[in-house]
């Protein structure tokens, strides 16, 4: 009998359709483990998961203070959802810094789990806390239960040798445990990780999983809790699933592209918060022609990309804003010679330094204008950490199609949230035709880079082809011949040849698809961009069921924009548009600008992501605005 079946014998469980938890404490407590052990068990039993980690911004955060606090949030539910959760059902916490920092998130009524023996004198001071919350009444509206979680961890080790320090930085387990049996989860899945991870370490295998059973067990006999819940299965779509963070999405898609199009990979990267697991996890996978080099700084990370471009090879490289900063005259040569190259921007809060671990989309002006001179290139944009996958394709086969670097804009959340991905049949996936010239194209017999295709791509030709050799470099080129020119003419002309031939993508593009309103009577549309889905997608879920019909437009395209694009925003110009983004209304200006329809920016620049309360009282308030006009 597994130890789910013998805690179901002892009490009476309460189905619940969804469940919001948040794993709380010390970036050393282990906070990121337990939580994506607990969300991996939830994948396995079924649930459909969406996750979001929350790291402190500072490496070596002094611990105890509400700057080393490090989160894990996750919403598992019984049918298909969107976001990691508005607000949290369950905390656990496992310092007063901790309980601090995220008490404002806890719904009325909602579950505390504490630990006891993290609430001293001192951690209370470290935390800045006047008064012990455990004594002091201020958490009465919520169901609290304090546990000796470190106590009973040390206790757990002595019978294999490890006490001290070195048992108590196993207590994560400990309230892994504990949240496992609230919740009806099954230990097998945690157990078999701890196997796998600690397979050469046997006192560590032991130690961790004797804590993990008691913390199970404790929940079973210490009669804290009167009630048992669970949340069954959900009802996705059958097939094969995983969980996958953006990060990881991103590199099986750039690896799969580069099967597609029967091309080797190579990845030039320096390392930077939140982007560096894209290096890690394209390291591994040597076997599918992938090659990677962490380079000394960012410029020659994207220098090398484009090198490797040039030589024939899918060139790519990653970064955060002020990494892509740096790379921004390397990124205006790729446009000037005309190479395929994929940079990939996961965004974060800035300026500079800013908020390293945090969430913003403030990078779309940088996507799209940032460079000197006139220097367009696509820019798409990922709009969930699975959809990274089918992003990363789309980015290699525009770059290759029309010969131009591509812009993907994802993001913190997206990049370290994870969601189940449902594997794709890889028959339905269309080959990536790339054609490499061998003959030269001049009537005379020469050979003329910079001559065009129907979709104003020149071709890719090889270095060392015989017959084809030709000039390359930043300077402008000649129009056909790619000569060096100063023409004043010839400068325009390819100037404009290059914003035609990046506008021309949108003639390659599908439809913009409007989600929610196949008639176009909704009485609001909701445009949304990135990671911003879930909270909007959510957000007409729940205005829908109480009669408010909501259409929703997610763009991937940012640059440019579906060819109906402006029909939709047309057929909709009578009726309040909202555009909500993470930053001060950047595609709400360009879309004001270009199409000269009122879009009402929703902004919020926290380092977090939108909730969908926030959005649904912002749709509220423009539907009772029009409404009070139209009075």
């Amino acid at each position: 009998m597994s130890l789910e079946a013998h805690s179901q014998k002892q009490r009476e469980i309460e189905e619940l359709p969804q469940v919001t938890i948040r794993f709380a404490g010390d970036s050393g407590d282990g906070m990121q483990l337990t939580g994506t052990q607990f969300t991996n068990t939830s994948a396995i039993f079924g649930n459909d998961v969406s996750t979001m980690p929350d790291f402190p911004a500072e490496i070596r955060a002094p611990a105890g203070t509400v700057y080393g606090v490090s989160g894990f949030q996750l919403q598992f539910s019984s049918s298909d959802i969107y976001t990691p959760g508005d607000v949290v059902d369950c905390l656990v916490a496992m310092n007063p810094a901790a309980l601090k920092v995220n008490l404002r998130d806890l719904k009325h009524g909602g579950v505390i789990i504490l630990n006891e023996d993290g609430f001293t004198e001192q951690t209370l001071k470290l935390a800045g806390m006047e008064k012990n919350p455990l004594k002091d009444g201020s958490l009465g509206k919520y169901t609290v239960h304090t546990i000796p979680m470190t106590q009973s961890t040390v206790r757990a080790c002595e019978e294999v040798g490890l006490t001290g320090k070195g048992a108590a930085r196993c207590k994560n387990f400990f309230a892994l445990g504990i949240v496992c049996w609230l919740y009806s989860r099954p230990l097998e899945p945690i157990i078999e990780f701890i196997d796998t991870k600690f397979k050469d370490k046997e006192q560590l295998r032991e130690a961790n999983t004797r804590v993990l059973k008691a913390g199970y067990f404790f929940g079973e006999t210490a009669e804290l809790f009167t009630r048992v819940f669970r949340v069954r299965k959900a009802h996705l779509p059958p097939g094969v699933y995983r969980e996958v963070h953006g990060n990881e999405a991103l590199a099986i898609g750039l690896i799969t592209a580069g099967q597609l199009a029967n091309k080797p990979i190579f990845y030039g990267s320096y390392p930077i918060t939140p982007a560096s697991d894209i290096l890690h996890e394209l390291a591994r996978h040597k076997q599918f022609g992938v090659k990677t080099m962490q380079a000394e700084d960012e410029i020659a990370a994207i220098c090398s990309a484009l090198g490797a471009s040039f030589g024939g090879a899918l060139g790519v490289t990653a970064s955060a804003g002020p990494g892509i900063a740096l790379k921004m005259e390397a990124l205006g040569l790729a446009v000037m010679v005309e190479l395929p190259l994929v940079v990939i921007n996961v965004q974060r809060g800035g300026p500079s330094t800013g908020l390293p671990t945090k969430v913003e989309q403030a990078d779309l002006f940088q996507a799209i204008v940032g460079r000197n001179g006139e220097c367009p290139l696509p820019v798409i944009a990922p709009q969930s950490p699975s959809d990274c996958f089918q992003t990363a394709i789309d980015a290699i086969r525009i770059a290759t199609k029309f010969m131009t670097p591509v812009m993907v804009l994802s993001d913190g959340f997206i990049a370290n949230s994870a969601e189940p991905w449902r594997f794709p049949d890889a028959d339905s996936l269309e080959p990536i035709e790339v054609e490499h010239p061998e003959e030269t194209n001049g009537e005379d017999g020469s050979f003329l880079p910079y001559m065009r295709d129907e979709w104003l791509s020149r071709p890719w030709a090889l270095p060392g082809t015989p017959g084809l050799m030709h000039r390359i470099g930043g300077l402008e080129k000649e129009d056909v011949t790619g000569n060096v020119s100063y023409d004043p003419e010839n400068h325009q002309r390819m100037v404009d040849l290059r914003q035609e031939k990046v506008d021309k993508v949108a003639d390659f593009l599908p439809e913009q698809e409007v989600l929610n309103d196949p008639d176009g009577t909704a009485e609001l549309l909701i445009i949304g961009w990135g990671s911003t889905y879930g909270a909007i997608r959510e957000t007409t879920r729940r205005l829908m069921r109480k009669g408010t019909r909501v259409a929703h437009v997610q763009l991937r395209h940012l640059n440019p924009f579906p060819k109906n694009f402006g029909a939709i925003l047309e057929r909709y110009a009578d009726r309040p548009i909202l555009v909500p983004e993470m930053n001060k209304g950047q595609l709400a200006l360009l879309i004001r600008g270009r199409y000269l329809i009122d879009a009402k920016p929703l902004t919020k620049v926290q380092g977090r992501p939108f909730t969908t309360t926030e959005i649904m009282e912002s749709v509220e308030h423009l539907l009772a605005e029009r409404g009070k006009v139209a009075k």
